[in-house]
């Protein structure tokens, strides 16, 4: 057997290529849009991907099934979904013979409806599988979260009824030896408490995973229904994106070069100016009224929460990394890359009029501030969890993923200081702020943790 996981680092996610070396058959699971990755690992051990199956139908990124569909792989589901295209329903219990491999479906509704998971057996007779590709149903220390179709009308208490009777009823009858390979780990909004471990077993969950060793299907339901994290807002989008039609990502060309005016032009035209540069090169120049989302973070997840996916899009990166910004925003399904600037620090130089700067503040600065400004205005915009570690008194609290739809409730006359835990979201957000037209922004140097930092609070 042939047995590969892929972790996707800069959204969590994890997917799987499982294939037969006696027969030369292969499936993926879980597939992210940029499928060169499984293409070459199957020819290089000869294998041949007969079919792309989906756990489930992912919100949180755009998958690569119909890329993979392109190559030749038939696209398989759990029963009850319906796509724009051509797809195999695999029903409970259904198994799918690889050769000496053995594939076992076990419909586990509960994240979503058509939830499925896959047993792997190396052979036919084995009493104890492989492993257990659990999609979003079972994870490293946690469960799927239950409350990402509300919209549809299935209350969240309903789904993680069906997920209880899913993690006892299907993945629980499992052997204790049964490797767990979840879709996500830690960082995922898919769930609130993913172990950094990308892998399992069943008995070290039933151990362990704190969803498991909760006493009755009531307290589960009650348990896993409270303390989400927030859903990003192209979750929906990527949800309905899943289902379509659309055209392939082609990881392999470019965006084209844009001129100054070129730029312009589109920014006439509604199309944001996205920097994809760190945050500290940004503050030290960049275009007036451009955002930036540095690439060193969890670059799309974050640009996902103040772009919208059908907004066009004018890229300013570091020579060299403007197909890396490309690819990773359609992971997300943001395709609407209609170019990069050319040679954006030599534009930035010889048109000083165009560019401006970004206030930073240190935690003892902004201490000053508070002290010496009365009007000030401090936003937080970390994920309601964060708050735990304690806040700064006063701030307003707006996570970024939730700071565009909710700009009205700020002041842009006011001076505002934004910050998060360690100071690579604030930028983010200071940057949003300052394009929407707030006269006086900065963000905090090192975040909450620096200003946690003082002792004591300088100003209560």
């Amino acid at each position: 057997m042939i047995f590969r996981q892929y972790a996707l680092g800069c959204l969590s996610q994890l997917s799987y290529l499982v294939g037969d070396e006696t027969s030369g058959r292969a499936v993926v699971v879980d597939p992210h849009r940029d499928v060169t990755v499984y293409l070459a690992d199957a020819a290089a051990h000869g294998l041949r991907i007969e079919r792309v199956i989906e756990t489930h139908c992912h919100a949180d990124f755009v998958s690569g099934h119909l890329e993979l569909a392109a190559a030749g792989a038939v696209i398989c589901y759990g029963e009850g979904v319906r796509t724009d295209f051509a797809a195999e329903h695999l029903p409970d219990g259904r198994r799918l013979d690889l050769g000496q491999v053995q594939l076992e479906i076990r419909a586990t509704p509960g994240h979503t409806p058509e939830s499925i998971s896959v047993v792997v057996y190396e052979h036919p007779g084995d009493r104890v599988p492989y492993g257990v590709l659990t999609g979003d149903a079972l994870f490293i220390g946690d469960v799927g979260r239950p409350d990402l179709l509300s919209a549809s009308g299935r209350t969240p208490a309903d789904m993680a009824a069906q997920l209880y009777r899913s993690l006892w009823g299907k993945l629980l009858t499992l052997p204790d030896a049964t490797r767990v390979f979840p879709a996500h780990g830690a960082g995922s909004a898919c769930g609130k408490n993913l172990s950094s471990e990308n892998s399992s077993t069943i008995g070290e969950q039933r151990r362990t995973n704190y969803a498991l060793a909760l006493p009755s299907e009531e307290v589960f339901v009650a348990a896993v229904t409270e303390g989400q994290p927030l859903t990003p807002p192209y979750f929906s989008f990527d949800a309905r994106r899943n289902l379509q039609d659309r055209p392939l990502l082609d990881e392999h060309r470019p965006p084209a070069e844009l001129s100054l005016a070129e730029l312009h032009a589109e920014a006439e035209r509604g199309a944001v100016v996205l920097d994809t540069r760190e945050p500290g090169e940004f503050a030290a120049g960049h275009l007036r009224g451009s955002l930036n989302v540095g690439l060193g973070g969890r670059f799309a997840e974050w640009a996902g929460d103040v772009v919208r996916p059908d907004q066009r899009i004018v890229l300013v990166c570091e020579p060299g990394h403007e197909l890396e910004a490309t690819v990773r925003l359609g992971r997300i399904g943001f395709d609407q890359v209609v170019g990069s600037l050319g040679d954006p620090l030599r534009v930035l130089l010889r048109h000083p009029e165009l560019v401006e700067r970004s206030s930073r503040l240190t935690a003892a600065e902004l201490a000053t501030r508070r002290a010496d400004v009365a009007d000030l205005v401090v936003v937080d915009v970390r994920n309601p969890g964060e708050l735990e570690r304690g806040a700064i008194p006063g701030a307003v609290h707006l996570p970024l993923a939730r700071l565009v739809e909710r700009l009205g409730e700020l002041d842009p006359t006011r001076p505002t200081v934004v910050h998060c835990a360690s100071g690579y979201r604030s930028m983010i957000a200071a940057s949003v702020l300052a394009a929407a037209g707030f006269a006086d922004v900065s963000d905090l140097l090192g975040g909450y943790e620096a200003w946690a930092g003082l002792s004591p609070d300088p100003v209560p």
